[in-house]
Parts: structure tokens; sequence; C-alpha cells
């Protein structure tokens, strides 16, 4: 361990004394020996240093007093004064100075040469550097066995909060992951360590001040690094295979007794009533799908279906709301800008797949967090995989897009402006900035090109409809 100018006073064979009154650093740990000559040696001191001198320059009572001011504002330890050379005592003004200041003087004999004393203290220094690095190693040991083992995140920051003796926490994006301490870290009164982990999964690591770090939260941070995209790979994997499982629910290809084995499965229980959160996101779909989710839909089966990610969640209904906008805010700390669509909470397998549809269908609404329209027509037709509903849809639509390719006319968007506007010709123009005979003049161009009249109510829901899938299937690469 480092040595005191106390603990040196005791090692016998230096023969040393103590010459002064001043006991202010006499048990502070001696970070080096300097050996000097010099009458201002501050320059060359950085702090913690015992100072030997023989005072051969140290004339004068002037010189002796600046040489201790000087000594001790640059923050030594202390004065060893070698005596039977330039001196045969330490010299009163130079001890009278060191009471003043608080600094204390230990008398070196001639026979006790300086290196003894620079030796002792280099072993000292030496003798503690190992020990600190034998517990670091002891602690990267503990550490990565905690993890090895099976013990995960939880049991490897439950490992390094006993070592810093202090609460440790791991937050990812709003999700705590861990927190020893009943509250939340804040900046006032924890540090702070990133987890990059080169993923989107990156985590704050957090330490509640006062603690002493010897190296370990370093390795901790890549440990945790680790073990984040260990996580992703599995989430990945797992997420992967419950897709597989919901895509044969959802278009139908499974009996139902086959449909509530395979469900059970992969964790989701259809006897009882599950609700589908469907997320969406043309910009972000890759990282969306191996992203983490909020705490509180941990317990969620997780899965991807086409480029999206699906939860299904146990619930009536009532609580699906909150855990979607959990789930959108999640999403947009981690910097994922997507579509929440919620379904309706139904049992069985065709209700899982009426959850999915309807949930893709309020998706489509384009708000942070859509909830269901009951009964959507859309929803029922896209959830039966034997109603031909694209193609049909196409051959509506397909000579009003063709035509637009060609003339550059804007069909479509009237269309769709007249069906949003309930069919109302004025609404339309004003919204497009168009004349009303304009409008009447496209949608009779519309009714010869389709075959479709707009303005009859049969037609029109043909053309609502072609539209709606259209919009869908652009969404989902259909």
């Amino acid at each position: 361990m480092a040595i005191s100018l106390a603990a040196l006073l005791g090692v016998n064979s230096l023969k040393l004394t103590k010459a002064g009154l001043a006991e202010t650093t006499w048990h502070q740990d001696i970070n080096w020996v300097a050996v000097t000559e010099l009458e201002d040696p501050h320059r060359f001191i950085n702090g913690g240093e015992l100072i030997l001198t023989t005072g051969l320059r140290l004339r004068s009572a002037p010189e002796q007093r600046r040489f201790v001011r000087q000594v001790q504002r640059a923050g030594a330890v202390g004065i060893g004064f070698g005596v039977g050379l330039s001196h045969e005592a330490v010299p009163p003004a130079l001890l009278a100075e060191a009471n003043r200041w608080g600094l204390p003087v230990v008398e070196v004999p001639y026979e006790t040469p300086f290196i003894a004393i620079g030796k002792l203290v280099a072993d000292a220094q030496s003798a503690d550097h190992y020990a600190k690095l034998e517990r670091l190693i002891a602690g990267h040991q503990v550490l990565a066995r905690a993890l090895l083992t099976g013990g995960g995140l939880s049991e490897l920051l439950k490992h390094l909060g006993g070592m810093l003796r202090t609460d440790v926490a791991l937050t990812q994006f709003t999700a705590q992951l861990y927190n020893s301490s009943s509250e939340p870290p804040s900046a006032d009164t924890w540090s702070s360590y990133p987890v990059p982990t080169g993923r989107r999964d990156a985590c704050t690591l957090w330490v509640r001040q006062p603690f002493e770090d010897s190296g370990i939260i370093g390795y901790a941070q890549n440990l945790i690094s680790v073990e984040l995209n260990n996580m992703v790979k599995q989430r990945q994997a797992q997420r992967a295979l419950c897709g597989q499982v919901l895509e044969d629910v959802i278009h139908g290809a499974l009996e139902t007794s086959e449909a509530q084995r395979r469900l059970a499965g992969v964790g989701v229980n259809s006897t009882r009533k599950n609700v589908v959160l469907l997320a969406v996101s043309a910009a972000h779909n890759k990282a969306l799908v191996s992203t983490s989710v909020p705490r509180e839909l941990e317990n969620a089966v997780a899965a991807v279906v086409g480029k999206d990610l699906v939860l299904v969640i146990n619930d009536d209904g009532g609580g699906a709301p909150a855990l979607a906008r959990k789930l959108s805010d999640h999403l947009a700390e981690a910097g994922l800008h997507a579509t929440i669509g919620i379904g309706g909470a139904y049992t069985k397998p065709n209700g899982l797949r009426w959850s999915y549809f309807e949930a893709r269908d309020a998706a489509s609404h384009g708000l942070p967090v859509n909830e269901p329209e009951r009964l959507s027509l859309t929803s029922l037709l896209l959830a039966s995989e034997d109603v031909p509903l694209a193609d049909m849809a196409n051959e509506s639509l397909n000579p009003l897009r063709t035509f637009d390719a060609t003339h550059g006319s804007e069909l479509m968007t009237t269309l769709e402006s007249y069906l949003n506007n309930n069919g109302s010709v004025a609404a339309v123009a004003e919204e497009l900035t168009l004349h009303r005979n304009t409008v009447r003049y496209r949608l009779a161009q519309i009714t010869e090109l389709t075959g479709y009249d707009p303005a009859v109510t049969t037609d029109r829901v043909q053309l609502w409809l072609a539209l709606a899938v259209a919009r869908l299937g652009a969404r989902h690469g259909k």
C-alpha cells in the first residue's frame, strides 16, 4: 500500500526523526519522492511529493523560508532534510516557516541515503498498484461470470453496485432496464456512462454519487454492450419465428386447432382476448423490427410480419391505447418515426386475424397512435384470402392511373377528394383550387374510363373500397 510520512518514520532502518511541529499532511499518502537542491523547485513538483534536500543552496534564512513556501504551494506533503553535509541540523528558519504553513519536516541522518527512501516509497506504490490490479481483475471475473452463467444484465449490475458501494441503474430510451434504487436516476446526483452498441439499442449506465471507480465501470460498459448486441440477435430470431406463425394464422392457412397449438407454442393464448398493436415505419422499418420495446410491453409476444412490428398483448381492449402510446413514445425516443395501429380485443385465432387487420387499417390513418374503426369493411375483406381484393381494386383504378400517366391529369386525386368530401363538388373545387365545371368534367371522365359513376352509391362504394385497398397495398408493398 502507499506509504505516509508517519509510516516512513516508523521504519527503523531509515533512522528518520520528526523535526517540526506540523502534522497537516502527516498521514497523507506520498505519491513520489523528489530530490532537489534548487532554490525554487515548484515548477518540477506535481503535488503529493516528499521533497528531499540537503539545503546546499539554502544558506540564508530568507532563502530557507522562501524554499518552504514554494514547495508547500506546489502541494508537497513534506520535506526530508538531510543533515551532515551542507547543514549539521535542520535550519531554525526553515523549521519555523514549515510550522507556520503546516508542512511536516523530517530529519534524514547522514548515513541514510536518499535513494533508500525513494526505493521504499516506490516499492509501496508498486505494491499498491499491484493490489489494485488484482482487485480489478477479480472484479472483471465476477462481472463476466455473472453474465455468462445466465444471470443477465440484472445480475451483472447487482455485482457492479456492490463493488462501487452505491446504486446503479441502466436505462434504454424511455425504458428502465434496471435500478437498485427506488428513485429514477438524474444528472444532478448520478454520473452517466453511455453504452454504445452500434445500433439503436444504446443504453445509459447510471451510478449514484459518491463512488470510487477503479476502472471497473469501463469494463462493465463493454460487457453491457456485448450483452445488448446478443439481446438484439435473440430478439430478431424470436420475432422471426413468431412472425412465421402469425403470418400463417393471418392468411388462414391453418385449421383452428392447429392454429391454437402453434400460437400457444410462441406464447399466445388464443382462448383469452388478445389485442394486436402494429408498428409501421417506412423510413426505419429495418431498425423497427429489431428494436427494444418499453418495459410495460416486455411480456407481449413480438413478431415481424412483412416489414412491420406486431405485438400481441393479452388485454380486453381497455389498456391497449395507453400501451400503444408507451410504444410510440419509446420508438420516438429511439429516433424511429413510426405509426401505431391498434386492433380490437378478440378470442380465438380468427379473432387474432381480425385484430391484425383492424390494426393495419387503423395504422393507415397516419397518426402516431390510431385506434380501430369497428366493423371496418376494408379490414373484413382483407382478412379473407379468398377475396381477390387487390385484383378488383386494380381493375377499377388502373384505367385512371394510365390516363393520368399519359395526359398528366389528376383523375385519381380528384376521385379521392370527391369521396373524402362526401360527393361535394363545391368542396372538391375549393380543396383542389379548380372550377366546379372542371370537377364535373373530371368526374365524367372517371365514369367513362372505369364504368363506375361516383355519384351513384353502389359505384361510389366500389371506388372507395378500391382506393382503400390500394392505399393499404402500397404501404405493405403488395
